[in-house]
């Protein structure tokens, strides 16, 4: 076994496999860019080196220049960047570093859907019998996608977790889905190359996890189910796959290892499938660990990055198929910095403060965030894992939702109050999954909850601040005054504007409604409110002119009002467009003198990882277009100035 490993990666999966690491007494060299350089990560290695700016973990060269002066003797990918780049894999044989994962060949061959299906058609799997060859010829793809007929998915030939994938309604939606799978792509994986493949609704998105050796040992795990999505990417994982019959798990098992026999496969890696009713097909197969590995570790007690480390140094796998069964159920969150009330858009900032759940045999975090840290716009959202295991599978759905719902991060918006809406809604407990289920969740309402109103209301109110010896009153300004002791808060929360009628009773105490609240304790930031028949503990950061307050596993930002103008709009108060987050322009389709109509798209960013249509709020003309593609901006830029509307004309032709 070597002693010294370099983890070419960064945020949570590099923190879990220098956990591993360090469990079996090797030494973690880290690399960070600039705006990783107070990262988690960072700080947990044994020591850590640059790699320059925010591209640094995609320069092949660079990375092995590191290992060379570092003095490591293998380098682990984690997932995601280089981890399925065969040049990464060939650059670590060239320079007598071992490569922590497959042959540069099996990469290659499953990087590149066409050449993936092929050599699964030969190898006797499964595959998808509605697939259309790739084509530069947008014209040829329309025609294939009319063959096959609407709805269809646009798959990029190169890479996957879902860049350049679009499903596609309608044949008046194609170009514009096709032009913004292309873009994405060729940003992700250099290559806009493109399929066109028949959108089976109601499906299941099923994983096999594999594991290979040199000696030709290869073994399947227990499936993972991966059906809830957004946006193509995976929220939520579980295994066993829920409701499956046992004769498909066992042929997708059977499957899963044909299909990495057939590219002389070594190590860690992941089959998937589209699951119907009564058949599956092959997908893709992701060469590399998967962000929902613990699951199958929890189920089956085997540390997958230990193994991957042991094969790479040439170790054979120690136990047989027969051996490796489900004990009990796993489940994971993904815990991201997005907002589902803003069709889950990326959220930036600095972390305040959090609080996760305790661990447990039952429990298990896997975090990349500390206090402190800034969650950027140059990366993906995932800041951490939540994990929970079961006797059996409600017992584990009700173990994750317990523990999402004592977790809080303050600072940027997260989906952890979603994500136990999910698992507490009675079709997921049911296990009626698949891949259309978020859709038909995701519009139900996440409003603040009226402890969260409370609590910023008494701040807004001045009852928190107990270091004043003044009437409370002083610090109500902004109110309009109903009465002798009443008055009407316009707060913002989330953006939205909020107005609440408050009662104050006393320096503790407060009415809002027809509940009276009473502070109890508050305590960095922890505050404990008495609502009568209840004590809630909340935590509650101010941050300039921001309340952050999170209960539940909820988080919300709540800002007074001064205007009728709610903060967090996309349009500042003369109507301008400005960018809601950090990020690099996209697309442009906008021109100036264009006129536009509510709704329309005027401008594409892309922010960690993901596309966000910036649409018009409303009718008007662009007076000037302040951006173009490529140019980096901030929160709050002007990316359109927009003259007076006038009567919502018809969209310019574009």
């Amino acid at each position: 076994m070597f002693t010294r490993l370099l983890v070419a990666n960064r945020g949570e999966i590099a923190c879990r496999v220098m956990k591993t690491a360090r469990r079996l007494g090797l030494h973690s060299i880290a690399v960070y860019t600039a705006p990783d350089r107070e990262a988690r990560h960072v700080g947990e290695a044994d020591e850590a080196w640059s790699i320059g700016e925010k591209d640094g973990y995609l320069d092949i060269n660079r990375l092995i220049a590191v290992a060379r002066d570092s003095g490591a003797e293998a380098l682990h990918p984690g997932y995601g960047f280089l981890s399925e780049n065969p040049a990464l894999a060939e650059a670590c044989e060239d320079s007598g570093i071992v490569f922590v994962g497959p042959p540069a060949r099996a990469s290659r061959i499953m990087g590149l859907k066409d050449s993936a299906r092929a050599v699964m058609v030969a190898a006797g799997v499964p595959v998808s019998e509605c697939h259309a060859e790739e084509s530069p010829d947008d014209a040829v793809l329309l025609d294939h996608a009319l063959d096959i007929g609407f709805p269809v998915i646009i798959k990029a030939v190169a890479g996957g977790g879902g860049r350049g994938l679009r499903r596609v309604e309608t044949r008046e939606d194609f170009p514009e889905a096709l032009r913004s799978a292309r873009r994405e792509a060729r940003a992700a994986f250099g290559d806009e190359r493109m399929l066109i493949e028949r959108f089976v609704a109601s499906s299941r998105h099923v994983e096999v996890q594999v594991l290979a050796d040199s000696l030709g040992t290869v073994l399947h795990f227990p499936g993972r189910d991966c059906s809830v999505q957004r946006r193509w990417q995976k929220l939520i994982e579980e295994s066993p796959a829920p409701g499956l019959p046992a004769r498909m798990c066992e042929a997708m098992g059977e499957a899963a290892v044909a299909a990495a026999r057939a590219v002389d496969y070594l190590g860690a890696g992941t089959v998937e499938f589209i699951v119907g009713k009564e058949s599956f097909s092959f997908l893709e197969m992701n060469t590399r660990l998967q962000v929902e590995h613990p699951v199958s570790e929890m189920i089956t007690g085997i540390d997958l990055v230990e193994w991957q480390l042991r094969i790479a140094a040439g170790e054979a796998l120690t136990w047989c198929q027969d051996t490796i069964r489900a004990q009990g159920h796993a489940i994971e969150a993904r815990l991201c910095a997005e907002d589902p009330s803003r069709d889950f858009m990326p959220s930036t900032g600095r972390i305040h403060h959090q609080r996760m759940p305790r661990e447990s045999p039952r429990l298990r975090i896997d975090s990349g965030i500390r206090d402190g840290v800034t969650v950027s716009g140059h990366y993906d959202s995932l800041m951490a894992k939540v994990i929970a295991h079961g006797d059996d599978r409600d017992e584990a759905v009700s173990r994750l939702s317990e523990a999402l719902g004592s977790l809080s991060i303050l600072g940027v918006a997260t989906n952890a109050g979603f994500l136990k809406c999910v698992l507490d809604n009675p079709e997921f407990r049911e296990g009626a999954v698949d891949t259309g289920f978020l859709e038909r969740v995701r519009d139900e309402p996440l409003a603040a909850p009226g402890v969260v109103i409370a609590a910023a209301a008494m701040h807004f109110g001045g009852i928190l601040d107990r270091d004043s010896a003044g009437d409370p009153w002083v610090s109500l300004a902004g109110w309009r005054l109903w009465g002798d002791d009443s008055g009407l808060m316009e707060l913002a929360i989330d953006g939205k504007p909020h107005d609440v009628a408050v009662t104050i009773l006393d320096r503790d105490r407060c009415r809002i409604g027809d509940d009276v609240f009473r502070v109890v304790e508050r305590t960095g930031a922890s505050l404990v409110l008495d609502i009568g028949s209840r004590v809630l503990h909340l935590d509650f950061v101010v941050m300039g002119e921001d309340v952050h307050v999170a209960w539940r596993g909820s988080s919300h930002v709540v800002r007074q009002r001064h205007s009728r103008t709610a903060a967090g709009d996309s349009t500042a108060a003369s109507g301008d467009v400005t960018a809601p987050l950090p990020g690099t322009v996209a697309a442009v389709r906008i021109a100036e003198g264009d006129t536009f109509s509510r709704g329309d798209v005027l401008v594409v960013l892309e922010a960690m990882k993901v596309e966000i249509a910036i649409r018009a709020e409303g009718a008007g003309t662009a007076r000037t277009v302040a951006v173009q593609p490529g140019d980096r901006v901030e929160e709050g830029t002007t990316l359109v100035t927009v003259a007076a509307p006038s009567s919502d004309p018809a969209p310019a032709g574009r």
